[in-house]
């Protein structure tokens, strides 16, 4: 009698779980309505007033999650795909979105992009990812240093593998650096155009760390603890002794912006040698992703509001076509280069690997 209880229940236990296991299988993912959950790095333009007055307008709150970079923004969304912790992905750079596009790291957001800059469009307007800043990598020079009696100033990247520069520039590494990656993926296209067909990046690496290059792990701290033209000079981390530095085109604009309208400090307007960066925004592709709030969020992101805040708080260049750079010292002092290094997101997508790993060689 007691085998013959026991066995009922277990047939009960069995089906009532199996019951359970089914009704758990169709039901629908939760999504938090309420909440727009951003992951991506310390973006200044979000500011907390920025946010408060989203927040306000729109009724949802905003939860952050902030890491270093664009690239350890791809990489935390990546390994999260499958269950986002963010609704919307915010600081992934035209040098990583082929990895996010190629991962269907995005969904189509149906943001509209009329309005924006030609150049904020120009590596990727599609659907699945939104501009909201750029600006473009080059090299940086100490004007009171190449003052064209003692030293001179460069045109062309191989003056920088001369005894006059030995030990005085400073690069990035592009494993963990976004301007790094940048200007790496720049110096691959310079190369292959210049005028010396018997030499490529590899070789003008290998000769920049033969001239001791000081390679550092992020911008700040090539920028701010070694460039002698940049405000890092009043940091109690400065250390000094670069007069080049790999940075942004209109950093001297940046610096005379709000140095009183003078700097040292020259962006290198040579032919080839700059990197057009432009920074996106895009919903995930994952369950449990609140679309409707992120969409909103795009939409500020976008907003006249904000874009008119992204060169004094992003030091970037806006997305919008209706603004630009304040007019005077950081408009005067921002290079335009000519062109632009000449190389897809679709390559650097496929061939960064390879760049990377010819770089560790060059630079062992």
């Amino acid at each position: 009698m007691i085998l013959r209880v026991l066995h009922s229940l277990f047939l009960v236990l069995i089906i009532g779980t199996a019951s359970i296991s089914g009704c758990l299988g169709s039901v629908e993912p939760k999504v938090d309505s309420s909440t727009v959950r951003i992951l991506t790095y310390d973006v200044y333009a979000l500011s907390e007033e920025m946010i408060e007055q989203f927040e306000k307008e729109s009724g949802y709150e905003v939860v952050f999650t902030k890491v270093g970079d664009g690239g350890e923004v791809l990489e935390n969304a990546l390994r999260t795909q499958e269950l986002p912790v963010a609704d919307l992905i915010i600081g992934i750079d035209n040098s990583f979105l082929q990895v996010a596009l190629d991962h269907s790291l995005f969904r189509s957001n149906g943001i509209e992009l009329a309005g924006l800059h030609p150049q904020a469009l120009a590596p990727y307007d599609g659907s699945m990812a939104v501009p909201f800043d750029w600006g473009r990598v080059c090299i940086n020079v100490d004007s009171s240093y190449a003052d064209g009696e003692n030293v001179s100033m460069p045109d062309d990247l191989w003056d920088f593998t001369e005894d006059a520069w030995k030990g005085k520039v400073a690069v990035q590494n592009p494993r963990s650096s976004t301007p790094g990656r940048a200007f790496l993926a720049a110096t691959i296209d310079y190369f292959e155009n210049d005028a010396d067909a018997n030499t490529d990046y590899r070789d003008w690496w290998h000769a920049m760390s033969n001239n001791d290059v000081i390679v550092t792990s992020g911008w700040s701290e090539s920028y701010l603890n070694h460039y002698e033209a940049g405000y890092g000079i009043w940091e109690d981390s400065f250390i000094g002794g670069a007069h080049a530095v790999v940075s942004y085109c209109h950093s001297p604009g940046a610096e005379a912006y709000w140095g009183g309208g003078e700097t040292d400090s020259v962006a290198l307007n040579i032919s080839g040698a700059s990197f057009l960066q432009v920074e996106y925004a895009g919903i995930a592709s994952g369950p449990e992703v609140n679309i409707e709030g992120a969409q909103a969020f795009l939409e500020f992101l976008l907003s006249p509001e904000l874009q008119a805040t992204i060169p004094d708080t992003n030091v970037m260049y806006p997305a919008s076509s209706e603004h630009s750079l304040p007019s005077g010292p950081y408009s005067e002092h921002t290079a335009v280069p000519a062109a632009d290094a000449d190389i897809s997101m679709q390559r650097i997508g496929s061939e960064m690997d390879e760049w990377l790993l010819a770089w560790d060689e060059a630079m062992a």
